[in-house]
């Protein structure tokens, strides 16, 4: 099965940046993968933050809290999904996962339909 695997998290300022990787293994045997990138706090639900299509271009979407802060990408050479965060605030101190849908297009935003995940990385703003 696919395996995802996250790195780059810490601790950090407010206002500064971090860089987050997650690198894929195992079979693409699909047409359509969605990756993206959620998160969760202590106490509270997992949320969505971005998601970018993996083999149908490069489709991206954003949740409203990060847009224009935070950037996805991809490096399919590498197996690679990049979330580049910048501005960073307080409230965005989360668990990072990464995970992969096998038919969303990188359209999906709903945490239930992803097959596969990562075990995530801490990520903590001070002020």
């Amino acid at each position: 099965q696919v395996q995802l695997v996250e790195s780059g998290g810490g601790l950090v300022q407010a206002g500064g940046s971090l860089s987050l990787s997650c690198v894929a293994s195992g079979p693409i045997v699909y047409n359509r993968y969605g990756m993206a990138w959620f998160r969760q706090a202590p106490g509270k639900e997992r949320e969505f933050v971005a998601g970018i299509s993996w083999n149908t271009g490069s489709t991206t979407n954003y949740a409203e809290s990060v847009k224009g802060r935070f950037t996805i990408s991809k490096d399919n050479a590498k197996n690679t999904v990049y979330l580049q965060m910048n501005s960073l605030k307080l409230e965005d101190t989360a668990v990072y996962y990464c995970a992969a849908d096998k038919f969303g297009g990188g359209r999906s935003r709903n945490p239930g339909v992803f097959d596969y995940w990562g075990q995530g990385t801490q990520v903590t703003v001070s002020s």
